[in-house]
């Protein structure tokens, strides 16, 4: 087993679904990361926050086993995000964003962290994921890295020189299309490829991922849900359940990849089933379990 770090953010969520409304919940692309990564490895945490972060989020972080020492608190307000739903669940409409601390984050890790070997780069400034691989005493054995629109958009320049260097992308389908200028998804995974990273993982919420590992395709369904409340942050979770798995493995060979692809289909599945974090709160090892096996079944051909 292999520690695993994630750089990221950490937020205040007010989030409205057709099936309800929550305000100032636990939310943020590396809480996600790090609460779901957390059931199968040791995960450490670097982000900011504000003196106005509530004690028992950090609290619920560290009773998971996440190490949030990384986890400094800053002079102001904590990141704030609110979006809405619409009956179509795959988009949210995004009502307000509020950097706050998160405008000035510097990551600066420690010396025990500069040697982790697992290393996840959530989705921030892409001159800020640069920074934290040029902090790392040595090169990880794993490197991930997230994104978004509003990157590929406005930082392409400094995206691309940082897709240069990791082993793994994680992008959903439109992002992905939208990074390729390549409205097929396939030539776009594979366009993608050639900007460096070996793994090009696509994220297609109810209709399952697309992984793309040194030339071959491999793909799993979503899970079939009867009650979807909210799936914000059902991709960090992904992410958190893939890269967990592979760091618990200590293994990066093509069957671990597929089986990472499974479990992080698994844990976003739990995810979306309430808001904020409150479905893994619930979750006990032996439901990932079950679930695992439940989608090996779905997807097997053979009766």
């Amino acid at each position: 087993m292999a520690d695993l770090l994630v750089v990221g953010s950490v937020a205040l969520d007010s989030v409205e679904t057709p099936f309800g409304k929550v305000s100032e919940v636990l939310g943020g692309s590396a809480t996600y990361f790090s609460y779901s990564a957390s059931f199968f490895t040791q995960v450490r945490l670097v982000a900011t926050v504000g003196g106005d972060f509530p004690e028992t989020h950090r609290r619920l972080l560290a009773d998971r086993g996440v190490d949030t020492r990384g986890l400094q608190a800053s002079e102001g307000k904590t990141f704030r995000w609110a979006g809405e739903y619409g009956w179509d669940l795959n988009e949210a409409k995004t009502l307000d964003t509020q950097l706050n601390v998160l405008a000035d984050f510097r990551p600066d890790l420690g010396d025990d962290l500069r040697r982790t070997p697992f290393l996840f780069l959530a989705n921030i400034d892409p001159a800020l994921q640069i920074d934290v691989l040029r902090q790392m005493k040595e090169r990880p054995r794993l490197v991930a890295l997230d994104t978004m629109n509003f990157w590929i958009q406005g930082k392409q320049t400094e995206l691309r020189r940082a897709l240069g260097e990791v082993d793994v992308v994680t992008i959903n389908d439109a992002e992905a299309r939208q990074l390729a200028s390549e409205p097929n998804l396939i030539r776009a995974a594979r366009a993608i490829s050639g900007m460096g990273p070996r793994i090009v993982v696509v994220k297609r919420g109810e209709y399952g991922a697309l992984m793309l590992a040194d030339g071959a395709f491999f793909f799993v369904p979503a899970y079939p849900l009867e009650s979807v409340y909210d799936p914000t942050g059902a991709g960090d979770t992904f992410a958190g359940g893939f890269m967990g798995y592979l760091a618990a493995q200590d293994r990066v060979d093509a069957a671990a990849m597929r089986r990472a692809v499974v479990y992080g289909s698994v844990m976003a599945s739990f995810t979306v089933e309430d808001f904020s974090l409150r479905r893994l709160t619930r979750l006990k090892p032996a439901d990932i379990a079950d679930r695992y096996a439940a989608f090996h079944d779905l997807i097997r051909l053979e009766a």
